[in-house]
Parts: structure tokens; C-alpha cells; sequence
């Protein structure tokens, strides 16, 4: 038997002013993209925010429904928003923000098992690595260098096929 530690690196920043301009505003795309999200269910709002190569920011943010696996998170709608409007174009970071009305949330919230594996569809697929920023209402900034830092066995299209 053989056994592996797979681990990565984070950076953790206390304050949004230890950021370069770009990903502070960034993160300030994504906090106002939570204002807009529609969580009647949850009362947990999360926005956004996405930087293509291009130097555009494409927001989004999470929508629920009543019948729950109808809705879909804000990294999904801005990823997903963001490969349909600009076809091709690298994804470089996605920001997210996390709120609720019911409490502070004063930690960074992580994305979900759907979203790791759908924004590092578009990381495998551009060969390049997508940065992933997460904060809370208030409180650090944790930031990753690749979404395969924080899915590190991740699905893949080699799976599919014997080529």
C-alpha cells in the first residue's frame, strides 16, 4: 500500500485592501451581485463575479426554487452566463460573497460540489488555471491559485473515453 498527502496553498488576507485593484473589484462585483440574488428559501444570498481574460467581469448570483435541485448557485450562473456571452474566452478568478438574513456570515463559504466541477470544466477545458476568491459578508479572504487546488481528484472528460 501507498499513501499520498494531496494539499494546497491558501492565501488568507484580513482586509480587501490587501488585494491589487483588479480583485478588490472584483470582490466588490460579487458582493453587489448577492444583493440581486433570489433565496426566498434559503435567506442565503450568494453573488459572483467573474474575470475573463479580456479584462470584462460577468456577474451572478444564486437562484432558488421551490422545488430545490431546480435552482442554481452564483458561481454556476456567472460561469455558465459568462461562457455564453463570451464563447472561448479565458476565465482568470471567480470571486464569491456569501450574506444571510438570518445571520452574520462572517467566514468565507466555499462552492459547492456542482460548482468545483463545473469551473474546472472550464479550467481543464482553456488548459489554464482558474483563481477562486471567497468571503463572507465580512471577515478574511481566502484565495486559491486553481479550482484543482480545492478539488484535487476531479472528474474529467478522459474518463469518457479510451483515448
Amino acid at each position: 500500500m501507498q499513501k499520498k498527502q494531496i494539499g494546497f496553498e491558501l492565501s488568507i488576507y484580513e482586509s480587501p485592501d490587501e488585494l491589487s485593484q483588479i480583485e478588490q473589484k472584483l470582490l466588490s462585483e460579487a458582493e453587489a451581485a448577492r444583493e440581486n440574488a433570489y433565496s426566498p428559501y434559503s435567506n442565503f444570498k450568494v453573488g459572483a463575479a467573474v474575470l475573463l481574460e479580456n479584462g470584462e467581469i460577468v456577474k451572478g448570483n444564486n437562484q432558488e426554487n421551490a422545488s430545490y435541485p431546480s435552482g442554481l448557485c452564483a458561481e454556476r450562473v456567472a460561469v455558465f452566463h459568462a461562457g455564453a456571452i463570451y464563447p472561448g474566452m479565458a476565465i482568470k478568478t471567480v470571486a464569491i460573497s456569501a450574506t444571510s438574513k438570518d445571520y452574520v456570515v462572517d467566514s468565507p463559504a466555499a462552492p459547492c460540489g456542482n460548482c468545483r466541477q463545473s469551473i474546472i470544466e472550464y479550467e481543464q477545458k482553456q488548459k489554464s488555471p482558474i483563481s477562486i476568491m471567497l468571503r463572507g459578508e465580512v471577515g478574511p479572504i481566502y484565495k486559491c491559485n486553481s479550482m484543482a487546488d480545492i478539488l484535487p481528484l476531479a472528474f474529467s472528460s478522459s474518463f469518457l473515453s479510451d483515448s
